[in-house]
């Protein structure tokens, strides 16, 4: 604890003032332009921009000089876990640009249509959305692949768009949820300073058991199914995918396994396509880099906005809030900790439309409550993630719901009930809750 930083902070809801306008301005524009029919109201407004007025509010309103309110957001924003997020984002973002640029997303997609039996379509759309979004690390990207195909699905067999637009989603979101390099991931173990192995082994315990329960509905609606004729692919293709996923179960830096994603998939692509070059090469890690700039930035601003509000006892109010709020339940300390954090997250996505933003958003709290009530980081990280995931998949305003519909051209609120993943997932983190499970050695975290 440095010396400017006192033993004990004076709770202060005032200090919650900052995080509310930037709410406010979040969630009303996208209310505004869902009234006026723009797609992805949500994401007119670009998030970082509806940051400023509310980090200027914190400054000001900090009891102290004007320079030393900028001081404590620059400490907050230049965090040692902040810039390892803001650079982790950047080479996710590159990993993916460049393996969708040499072809890698299509060849995984053709591989999956050329061993998959015919009459389990629904399975196989959830199961190929689960991998491609596992080895990419974002949903966006996933449905964007695989739910032209869905759609195309739809038109050669008896099933209803729902449900195969359904099964990509949820697919997605299931991919996302565990991917080590998913966003989300990667924000959840560093808001509660945890590794991403360790909050997979508890994240695989929730999300597995609903992906099999989906995948059993699944079978049970696929009927009728017709063989779906696969193109020719290169394996080779898939290998920059293969090598990320089991690279990040070892102790290698995050930030090796995606230098050495890039890397690979850069060789593979100059190797095996003579349409690529090293310009294409260099273009698709900068698309990269632009495409995850907009939440870096973010992450960058609310990390000095928390910073702020934790100083001036913003998070100690909350804090209090939720522990007078979660013993009205009356099941124990750490459910009930656990029962405020998942409540953190959810209210922040329901509000920001988007899941990462989300975890961001109410990762310090979050960390903050887990420390209060004696709840594990590692269970923390993963319901943080599983209950973002678990509600972005299902808003009808989210930009996945959204990018789905808009392939299938049908309703994001029809959608809703089609999603089958996120609706199962959401009973077995309830009960992950209830029954205090899994309980995981400490040698196996």
């Amino acid at each position: 604890m440095t010396s400017d930083t006192p033993a004990k902070v004076q709770a202060r809801a005032f200090a919650l003032l900052p995080l509310i306008v930037f709410l406010a301005i979040f969630l009303g524009s996208g209310i505004y332009h869902s009234l006026i029919g723009a797609e992805l109201a949500f994401y007119q407004v670009k998030a970082p921009v509806a940051a400023l007025p509310a980090i200027i509010l914190a400054v000001l309103l900090y009891r102290g000089k004007l320079n030393a309110g900028i001081d404590a957001f620059l400490k907050g924003a230049s965090h040692p876990n902040l810039i390892l997020m803001f650079m982790v984002f950047m080479l996710a973002g590159a990993f993916a640009s460049v393996s969708s640029a040499i072809g890698s997303v299509d060849a995984t997609v053709q591989l999956g249509l050329s061993i998959i039996p015919p009459e389990f379509v629904l399975p196989m759309l959830f199961l190929i959305s689960a991998f491609i979004a596992t080895a990419m690390g974002t949903s966006m990207g996933t449905i964007a692949a695989c739910a032209p195909i869905a759609f195309g699905f739809t038109q050669a067999t008896d099933i209803e768009p729902v449900y195969a637009i359904g099964a990509v989603v949820g697919g997605a979101m299931f991919g996302d949820n565990l991917s080590m390099i998913s966003d989300t991931t990667i924000a959840a173990t560093s808001s509660l300073k945890v590794q991403l192995r360790d909050k997979f082994r508890v994240n695989v315990w929730i999300a597995v058991p609903a992906a099999v329960v989906s995948l059993m509905i699944y079978v049970l609606i696929s009927h009728g199914s017709q063989a779906i004729a696969f193109q020719d692919y290169d394996p080779w293709l898939i290998l920059p995918y293969i090598a990320v996923f089991f690279l990040a179960f070892s102790r290698l830096h995050v930030l090796a396994v995606l230098t050495i994603g890039i890397a690979l998939a850069g060789i593979i692509g100059l190797a095996d396509r003579a349409d690529f070059t090293l310009l294409q090469l260099n273009s698709a890690i900068y698309d990269g880099f632009v495409g995850m700039f907009e939440v870096a930035l973010l992450s960058m601003f609310l990390g000095g906005l928390s910073a702020i509000m934790q100083r001036e006892g913003g998070l100690e109010w909350l804090i209090q809030r939720i522990y007078r709020l979660t013993r009205l339940f009356r099941v124990g300390r750490q459910r009930a900790g656990e029962l405020g954090i998942s409540f953190l997250v959810i209210f922040s996505n329901l509000f920001v439309a988007n899941n990462t933003v989300a975890i961001i958003l109410s990762g310090d709290m979050a960390r903050e409550v887990a420390k209060e009530y004696g709840v594990d980081p590692k269970r923390a990280a993963a319901l943080m993630d599983i209950f973002s995931c678990i509600v972005q998949g299902l808003i009808p305003y989210g930009a996945q719901l959204l990018l789905a519909c808009s392939i299938a051209k049908m309703s994001p609120v029809e959608l809703i009930g089609g999603i089958y993943y996120c609706w199962v997932l959401a009973v077995f983190a309830v009960l992950s809750i209830i029954f205090r499970y899994p309980q995981l050695k400490p040698k196996e975290l």
